[in-house]
């Protein structure tokens, strides 16, 4: 994982509740068995028509939205099945950060494992800033996790709420795996001592 700590980007808008697991990544292509490559399946029903050609008129196939790396979405945004092919898929697009007024509990976690910032801000920020985005749709925010504040450039800042521990995981770019490697010198002192009888 790449370590987050500052990200200016335009903002993708996704107003809609309950997006659930399936939206983000279909089913069908769940059978890949690396971590990598699930991005060009996002949001698949939505982004392509029958014949696999681009619905314009969907967000993410917009121009003006092509490498952001910010996605603004309704409440409720995970639910469904568990699956962590959704923040691989949405990692791998290349959003780093999620902003919603809700997010599904297993999805939440799943986000930080993963390298995403997912963050909550009550229902009338998220409007505001879906606004914002109406009012000009290459609307930029600084999203800065050491100071917990998002900002944009007209003097909007909001701050926001995130677990210490998730915090500075994110901070050093730290994953599961990568959190054990933290103590690998006590890990090897240990197995050096363990006698076998």
């Amino acid at each position: 994982m790449e370590p987050f700590k500052k990200l200016t980007s335009v903002v993708t808008p996704l107003n809609r509740p309950n997006i659930d697991t399936d939206a983000i990544i279909p089913t069908e292509f769940l059978k890949r068995i690396e971590r990598t490559g699930f991005g060009q399946f996002l949001f698949y029903e939505w982004r392509f028509d029958e014949q696999e050609k681009q619905k314009p008129d969907f967000v993410l196939n917009k121009p003006v939205y092509e490498g952001s790396n910010i996605l603004l979405t309704g409440s409720n945004f995970g639910c469904g099945s568990s699956r962590e092919h959704a923040p691989w898929a949405l990692s791998d697009y290349g959003f780093k950060v999620i902003i919603a007024s809700a997010f599904a509990d297993i999805f939440f976690n799943n986000c930080f494992k993963n390298g995403i910032l997912p963050i909550k801000l009550p229902e009338d920020i998220v409007q505001q800033l879906f606004q914002k985005i109406n009012e000009h749709e290459s609307f930029q925010i600084t999203v800065d996790l050491e100071k917990q504040t998002i900002s944009d450039s007209q003097g909007f800042q909001v701050i926001f709420d995130v677990d210490p521990y998730r915090k500075e995981c994110l901070l050093k770019g730290l994953d599961d795996i990568g959190i054990t490697l933290e103590k690998e010198e006590k890990i090897k002192q240990y197995e050096g001592s363990y006698i076998v009888i």
